[in-house]
């Protein structure tokens, strides 16, 4: 068996890379959607340098439509599996309805009236649940610097929710009775 020296390799593959490229993607373009053809391409491209020793000399244009047709179907595959998993996710976690249609538009306009940060540190805390030292990671506070803010920023809010809805803004959760 003869060895063929990498800068050998890498001239045959440029070759054939020249004479079987455009025929390929045209023939790709064809049949997946546009977001999918470099993708495609890439791959088809890899499996033939892997195969390289594999491609005819005198016709490689059909061999490399055959592997283009497998990384199409690949691609097809995953497609469908990733449309899955999505449709999976959609029914166990629903999306939520856009911010516009929140049962709680008097929270959503107090906390627009926080400063920015204030407002994420206190969403990162009540949305996400994140603790303190965790809401520090995010934002590249120190931990007591959080939690100073987040104990001013829950004062302002409420103050915030009291001038939107009046009295009731106050009261505890669960809690009917207004003050």
């Amino acid at each position: 068996m003869e060895t063929v020296s990498d800068a050998e390799r890498e001239i045959r593959f440029t070759r054939l890379a020249h004479e079987v490229g455009e025929p390929l993607r045209r023939y790709v373009v064809r049949r997946v959607d546009p977001a999918a053809v470099d993708d495609v391409l890439a791959d088809a491209f890899l499996v033939l340098w892997r195969r390289l020793d594999d491609v005819p000399a005198d016709d490689p244009l059909p061999w490399a439509y055959a592997v283009a047709r497998g990384c199409l179907a690949n691609a097809r595959r995953a497609a469908r599996r990733h449309l899955g998993l999505v449709e999976r996710i959609g029914r166990l976690d629903p999306p939520r309805p856009p911010a516009e249609d929140d049962e709680h538009p008097e929270l959503r306009a107090a906390l627009a009236a926080l400063p920015r940060v204030d407002r994420e540190v206190v969403m990162l805390w009540a949305w996400e649940e994140l603790a303190p030292r965790e809401i520090a990671t995010v934002t590249g506070m120190t931990p007591n610097a959080v939690s100073i803010r987040l104990h001013r920023a829950k004062k302002r809010l409420a103050e915030e929710l009291e001038r939107k809805i009046g009295d009731g803004a106050g009261q505890e959760p669960g809690d009917g009775r207004r003050r």
